[in-house]
């Protein structure tokens, strides 16, 4: 196929590989997508449960634990460690003018992304939103264990359509129309029936 055939909108589909296959589109992978997604969740999930349970998250004090956290951020970025200018200057003139919204931000945040991978419920959506706060305290200059549950949760993101079959998405997105909605799998019967 050439390039003006590409350009004339001829549809090119080119097969996965049988790792990439199985790991992503075989409910046979679901079980280590499912170790993954609890030791995932559970990470997030505590980690939530301890910032809603604690007053400077969410309580009277709401807002301080964040403003701290910024703070620690923004000399880091005075100094010229670990965090960009563009980061600093975004947790300077956005996030510590808003640290209380912020605070209730993160704390639910966190608890919403571990309850989901936990059940199982929208994983791929769960998995999404906890890489962009990993990816959120890597720009602020916090490593710990943010590397690898990043690494882990973007893993998931990829295999969204089998990561939540051991959990309420087999049953959850079908009822949305993906990806194994009963009116493919119909259509795809009759079309190889005849």
């Amino acid at each position: 196929m050439t390039i003006k055939d590409e350009l004339r909108g001829k549809n090119i589909i080119i097969p996965d590989n049988p790792v990439s296959n199985f790991l992503f589109n075989n409910t046979r992978s679901a079980l280590l997508w499912l170790v993954i997604r609890l030791y995932l969740g559970y990470a997030w999930l505590t980690a939530g449960w301890h910032k809603v349970t604690s007053d400077q998250w969410v309580g009277s004090n709401a807002g301080a634990g964040l403003t701290g956290f910024v703070k620690g951020a923004l000399g880091k970025a005075a100094e010229g460690k670990d965090v960009t200018g563009w980061y600093a200057s975004f947790l300077e003139n956005m996030v510590l003018p808003n640290a209380t919204l912020f605070s209730y931000f993160v704390a639910f945040g966190e608890l919403l992304v571990g309850l989901g991978l936990i059940l199982g419920l929208l994983t791929g959506i769960a998995a999404f939103f906890g890489a962009f706060m990993n990816a959120s305290f890597l720009f602020a200059g916090t490593l710990s264990t943010n590397p690898l549950l990043f690494i882990l949760a973007t893993w998931i993101v990829l295999a969204w359509k089998v990561a939540g079959w051991y959990g309420l998405d087999r049953w959850a997105l079908p009822l949305l129309g993906t990806p194994w909605s009963n009116r493919k799998r119909n259509k795809g019967d009759q079309s190889t029936a005849t």
